[in-house]
């Protein structure tokens, strides 16, 4: 008895330790993010905390299941010292494994704002200089890997403090029946853990649990863990088939059918240029914030500014993606990516409408352009998922020297190849070019180093740069015969380091650019108009005059014929936001959790306990998007004339 006693006391103890250091990691993931995790008192920060128990209860099961089934295995040989080591073995790895996760979190939450999911491989399994990526991050969050070692050491002088000192053990016919009695029951609550209760209905708890009892997502985020999350989205898919509303009531609503009568009659159609600005959210553009009235606002965008004013500009955009790689399919293909990425699902090879299918359709001569080693973020094979004609890297650039030594080649001369390449295609022609340089580590060429003021975060001088580079481009490519009958779009896949208390607000950490240049054509000024990434392709299939039905969830900012303008999109943590010019809605995919005036950029005053028509018929669209988007995906009827819905 005297034993048994012993090897509970120790588990007890044990798994105690797992319990306390995954919340000495939540607390440090939110004192870390504090300018976006923002809780308001002590007693909040607590029960937040409590919340998060059955998240670190169903993780730690998940990461430490092979040592507590160890632990209470009948007939387990514990006093032998192979058996010790074995448990040992398992315990820490689940431990340091678990523990390193939530650490790495405090850090990239800052890029991607929302928990670390199984998606995260997408962003470097196809990258080539891995090693020298993950040296750099070690480099540039030292501190962090010094806080891991330093609670990884102090973890294990913890757990050796309590040990299970048994000689030998007699295994009775009692023992045998009691041991696995208890067995059994160890299981049982594991099921119970993992499940998060143990009602008929329940299935094991997910990503949407977190949004029970908090009406704000970042609240979600520290609720969570990132072991948790990770295994919760890895293989799984959250795309679904239902047919709660009918095909009538989606047409009429969410209209994914569009068709433009042709503006465009010329016999000439016009080129197009859509430069994808890696990272440059809407924060850095001075034109986009000049109406802000932000204290003491800077921008780092002057070359593009002085384009705005030749431009049509957009101050009320916003992204459908948090990632490179799902920028490209929102903004190419109309797509966005929720709980789990397009990009990165099985159906993610199926033929698809875009920007490029139709350019395609009408004999232009399409390429996409990127710096990177070819396959970098996925943007090779989903290129060739789109069906562009061509595709331009550091393979085809060939030239080292211009390497930045982290992701590819800098900026301004990988523009300056982009504009050579054009300068030989045959009109009309269609071009996508991601830029770079504007990313962690933030570097830019030793040359310029000088040249370029920094600002108040390390990215602003890397913004400079690449505003620099695009305006090199325009300087040499104004001269050429193609120029005058080219379109040029601007915006970007994401934001990044936010400095302005306006673009840490949760819905404002989307907020990105949108700018059209046409220097034959007569698209100047500027729009409030609410609008995203999904409007930028039949923008464009307008524009081109292109006079066919196509599939598309966004619309035309240069219609005369415009529908109700929103916004949505995918915080993390199992919750989605739509918002109109009125109202944002947050559902967790199931229902609607809260309501919010739209000026309520921070979700700080949650109107559902008030919610009048406007509400409900904004909750009603989302339903009808999101039913759409999921069964048109599934189905295989991303293309308009494989559509039967």
């Amino acid at each position: 008895m005297i034993y048994r006693f012993i090897e509970i006391k120790a588990f007890t103890y044990r798994i105690g330790l797992v319990f306390i250091f995954y919340m000495i990691s939540r607390w440090l993931f939110a004192f870390f993010n504090s300018d976006f995790i923002k809780i308001d008192s002590w007693y909040e920060f607590f029960l937040l905390s409590t919340y998060g128990l059955k998240f670190d209860l169903a993780a730690i099961i998940y990461m430490q299941g092979v040592f507590i089934l160890m632990s209470f295995i009948p007939g387990r040989p514990i006093y032998k010292s192979w058996y010790k080591t074995t448990l040992k073995f398992f315990y820490f790895t689940g431990a340091f494994v678990g523990l390193g996760l939530n650490f790495i979190d405090f850090a990239y939450y800052r890029f991607n704002l929302m928990r670390m999911n199984s998606n995260v491989f997408e962003v470097i399994e196809n990258e080539q200089n891995k090693a020298k990526l993950f040296y750099h991050f070690f480099d540039e969050y030292l501190y962090l890997f010094f806080l891991f070692f330093f609670f990884s050491i102090l973890w294990f002088y913890l757990y050796r403090l309590v040990k299970i000192d048994i000689k030998t053990r007699k295994f009775s016919n009692y023992y045998w029946y009691k041991s696995t009695a208890v067995f059994l029951l160890i299981i049982f609550l594991c099921v119970g853990g993992v499940r998060g209760d143990y009602k008929k209905s329940t299935r094991p708890i997910t990503l949407i649990h977190a949004m029970e009892n908090v009406d704000n997502p970042q609240h979600a985020d520290f609720i969570l863990n990132t072991p948790f999350t990770i295994i919760r989205t890895w293989r799984k898919t959250s795309f679904k088939l239902t047919n709660k509303y009918s095909k009538q009531e989606i047409e009429q609503v969410i209209k994914p059918e569009k068709n433009y009568s042709n503006k465009n009659n010329d016999s000439i159609k016009p080129n197009v240029i859509i430069f994808i600005l890696e990272s440059m959210g809407r924060e850095y553009w001075g034109s986009l914030n000049r109406e802000r009235k932000i204290p003491n606002y800077k921008g780092y965008t002057p070359f593009l500014d002085s384009l705005s004013k030749h431009s049509l500009i957009f101050t009320n955009f916003f992204s459908n993606s948090r990632k490179s790689i799902h920028g490209m399919s929102a903004i190419l293909a109309g797509i966005p990516s929720f709980e789990t990425a397009y990009t990165s699902s099985a159906y993610s090879n199926q033929p698809i409408e875009s920007i490029v299918s139709v350019v395609n359709s009408l004999g232009y001569d399409s390429s996409f352009f990127h710096g990177a080693p070819n396959g970098s973020m996925g943007f090779l094979g989903f290129s060739k998922t789109l069906g562009f004609n061509n595709y331009y890297g550091k393979d085809e650039y060939n030239n080292d020297d211009d390497f930045d030594g982290y992701w590819g080649i800098w900026d301004e001369p990988f523009l300056n190849y982009t504009k050579n390449i054009i300068d030989k295609k045959k009109e009309p022609f269609f071009a996508t070019v991601f830029t770079l340089t504007s990313h962690e580590p933030y570097i830019i060429p030793q040359k310029y180093e000088d040249k370029f003021e920094g600002g108040f975060l390390p990215m602003h001088k890397t913004v400079r740069y690449t505003d620099f580079s695009i305006k090199k481009f325009f300087d040499r490519a104004k001269t050429q015969p193609w120029f005058d009958n080219t379109i040029f779009l601007f915006t970007a896949d994401h934001g990044n380091q936010t400095y302005y208390d306006y673009y840490k607000k949760i819905i404002n950490r989307f907020a990105n650019p949108l700018m059209i240049y046409w220097p034959k054509g007569t698209l100047k000024g500027v729009s409030d108009q609410l609008s995203h990434h999904m409007d930028i392709y039949p923008t464009l299939v307008d524009l081109i005059g292109y006079d066919k039905s196509f599939r598309s969830w966004g619309q035309s900012l240069v219609s005369e014929n415009q529908d109700e303008p929103y916004v949505i999109n995918y915080f993390g943590g199992g919750s989605y936001f739509i918002m109109n010019e009125d109202y944002i809605a947050i559902s967790n995919g199931e229902k609607i959790i809260g309501f919010y005036d739209s000026k309520d950029k921070d979700l700080e005053n949650n109107l559902i306990n008030n919610s009048n028509n406007k509400m409900k018929k904004l909750a009603y669209k989302f339903n009808l998007f999101l039913q759409n988007y999921m069964n048109r995906i599934v189905k295989g009827e991303m293309k308009l004339e494989n559509s039967d819905e």
